[in-house]
């Protein structure tokens, strides 16, 4: 199986070059308004495209992946909140286990079910530890998963949980506040997190501001992602984009394996 995309975040990683991921929500972005999106991350040199969302209800998210990958060579990673959001078409895929939760049908259960499909697809798949951490606000993604978020407060439970994921061979970890999360990650936890652990770190959820976006890289995050604030403001992309790759430490860090 190729492992481009995640070859190019190692490699990123292994660079001290920070990316950045803006995040398309198939409910909110028809493809009919995908266009000037597609145009906004093509100018501002986006990184990646992630695609999904915790409650997808439309019905064209295959057609709208196949449509930014017809029209930009920005790799389409898809953020899945469901088997059901799975598509041969895009680049990637984030396997997402929830290990801040107990829910064991978002821990193994919804990946038995739709490793078939997946393993069919050919896609590049990323096992990614997916850490849910409290946003000041009730989010979709605490709703559907069922799971209490870690804490904003509690760096030694996010770090030993990232430790886990990591030892357990999981090759990414993101840490979300969710969408329209009133506070984002604090960047003492990013900082804790990132110095116990060495694989990519991905960061998102109530990041509104490029400042935000730039204090977060410095703390640690390799990819930052913004969903919601670009849905309001489309302009910001540009801004965030240049303070996320501005922020990129000079020399190399930790090499990854």
């Amino acid at each position: 199986m190729h492992q481009a995309v995640y070859t190019t975040i190692l490699e990123n990683k292994n660079k001290g070059k920070k990316s950045f991921a803006v995040l398309v929500d198939p409910d909110k972005t028809s493809v009919a308004k995908a266009d000037e999106l597609i145009r906004l991350c093509t100018e501002a040199s986006v990184d990646f495209i992630f695609v999904g969302g915790s409650l997808v209800v439309s019905d064209h998210l295959e057609e709208l992946v196949q449509h930014i990958k017809k029209e930009c060579s920005i790799p389409v990673i898809l953020f899945p909140g469901s088997p059901s959001q799975v598509t041969p078409y895009a680049d990637a895929l984030l396997y997402l286990s929830l290990i801040s939760g107990r829910n064991p049908e978002l821990l193994i259960g919804q990946h038995v079910v739709s490793a078939p499909v997946v393993r069919k697809s050919g896609l590049e798949v990323m096992s990614t530890g997916y850490m849910v951490i409290d946003g000041g606000a009730p989010t979709t993604v605490s709703y559907i998963s069922n799971a209490n978020p870690i804490p904003s407060d509690k760096n030694e439970i996010a770090v030993c949980t990232a430790m886990a994921g990591e030892m357990l061979g999981l090759k990414l970890l993101y840490m979300d506040a969710g969408s329209g999360a009133k506070m984002p990650i604090p960047t003492a936890m990013i900082a804790a997190v990132s110095s116990h652990t060495a694989i990519p770190l991905i960061i998102g959820g109530g990041i509104t501001t490029a400042e935000k976006a730039y204090e977060n890289c410095k703390a640690g995050a390799d990819i930052i992602v913004v969903g919601n604030a670009i849905e309001k403001d489309p302009a910001l992309i540009n801004e965030i984009s240049q303070a996320i790759h501005a922020s990129a430490t000079s020399g190399l860090t930790a090499r990854v394996h």
